[in-house]
């Protein structure tokens, strides 16, 4: 049973040893926001990262001080500073490519689930209460010591992702919470799951489509790269949530697969989760035109083209495709996009019979260490060898250069220069 009769003003734990907490650029930033006086906090991930014994990636700060002192303690100890959110009361310091996001302690005076219209205030558990979660309310002070209003660290301990008071409320005043409850489930959470919590994702669900594609992008491939991705989007689909995200969602039995065999089943440098993967393999079998998706998702070029060649792959990679035809698609497609080929592939075959042969497993995890290790061959000649040869500009140097190559790939790319320059010579001579 959760206790609630902490004084929710005083510190109640303390921040195991962490580097970062007296970390010289930590020190920098600390000592010029207290310049005056000021209390001020760590909070949000990185104490409860801390707390958890988890790798903190950002460090982010709260102050009483209004942004636009805080901008001015920064700059007198000549510390760079950005305003990145000034309406919303943040800025962020920059000490040695070390990105430091300061907000000013705030109050919401209205939501209408997409965005807030705040006040800035001096007062520690106001700004708690406008937080999502009881564990990212927690703050701890310069010295370590925690603050804990709303009991996140027994939360945290026993693996229930909460909402800070009601979580009807909560979620009416930003839907993208509903995408963060999941997020923070699959990353922080336990069974049971939270049956209220639950009911206010399905309640607002159809919400989310008033969200700019680039939040949930955000949340979602976050989401995509849990420890059980598959699961979590089970329970989204029970909650009907994932429908209204990711129409096109199929069955995620082989993204399950795919995760556990970058995870558990073999173990190689270089191949690990990766969300634009993990979307391929749960909507590969329902979809082979991904434009649409990467228009509401607001995904780059760059990932809707790999994702585009993951759902409809312009080349078989198998197990024992043969030398020839595996060096052409690692250098076709490159080692990123031929490992989503390879993994996808694998785990279609295991979804499809569970037992393979013994050596099957060898076969595939052998394709994917060369696949690692593969190191693009430079085809050694360059149109000015064309030239030349006495060959006008035009399309002939292309053919020329692309009949040459074909050569050279069809011999494993062992053709030193000189013998290409032989070979160069004899397709000109047969034009």
């Amino acid at each position: 049973m959760v206790a609630h009769n902490v004084n929710p003003l005083q510190a109640t734990g303390q921040l195991p040893p962490v580097e970062w907490l007296n970390a010289p650029a930590t020190r920098i930033v600390t000592q010029a926001l207290t310049a005056h006086g000021a209390e001020i906090r760590f909070v949000g991930g990185c104490v409860r990262d801390a707390l958890g014994h988890r790798q903190v990636k950002d460090i982010d700060l709260a102050t009483p001080d209004p942004p636009d002192q805080v901008m001015a303690l920064l700059r007198q100890a000549g510390i760079r500073v950005l305003p990145t959110g000034l309406k919303h009361g943040t800025v962020t310091a920059i000490v040695d490519h070390q990105h430091f996001e300061i907000t000013t302690l705030r109050i919401d005076l209205e939501t209408d689930g997409r965005r807030a219209e705040v006040a800035f205030t001096d007062d520690w558990l106001e700004d708690a209460k406008r937080r999502d979660f009881t564990f990212n309310a927690l703050s701890a002070n310069l010295a370590g010591e925690v603050f804990d209003p709303f009991s996140g660290l027994w939360d945290l301990a026993h693996g229930q992702v909460r909402f800070i008071g009601s979580a009807h409320d909560r979620v009416a005043e930003d839907y993208l919470r509903i995408l963060r409850y999941f997020r923070f489930y699959g990353s922080h959470g336990r069974p049971p799951i939270d049956s209220e919590a639950i009911a206010a994702c399905r309640a607002f669900a159809n919400k989310l489509t008033e969200i700019s594609g680039e939040r949930v992008q955000s949340e979602f491939m976050k989401i995509l790269c849990v420890a059980d991705p598959a699961e979590i989007l089970i329970k989204m689909k029970g909650a009907e949530v994932l429908h209204v995200i990711l129409p096109e969602a199929g069955d995620p039995g082989v993204l399950r697969l795919v995760n556990w065999l970058e995870t558990r089943a073999v173990i190689i440098a270089g191949v690990s989760p990766d969300p634009i993967r993990h979307l391929g393999a749960l909507i590969c079998e329902t979809t082979t035109n991904v434009q649409e998706l990467a228009r509401r998702l607001k995904l780059s070029n760059r990932d809707q083209n790999r994702l585009q060649l993951i759902c409809d792959p312009p080349v078989a990679v198998t197990a024992d495709m043969g030398e020839l035809a595996e060096t052409k698609a690692l250098r076709a497609y490159g080692i990123e996009q031929f490992i989503d080929f390879a993994l996808i592939q694998w785990a279609r075959e295991l979804y499809a019979q569970t037992h393979l042969p013994p050596n099957r497993k060898k076969i595939w995890v052998e394709l994917l260490e060369r696949a690692v290790r593969w190191s693009t061959p430079t085809f050694p000649l360059t149109g000015q060898d064309v030239m030349a040869l006495g060959i006008e500009p035009g399309p002939k140097i292309g053919n020329l250069l692309a009949a040459v190559e074909t050569w050279w790939e069809n011999h494993s790319y062992t053709p030193s220069r000189q013998e290409c320059l032989n070979r160069l010579f004899d397709e000109a001579n047969r034009l």
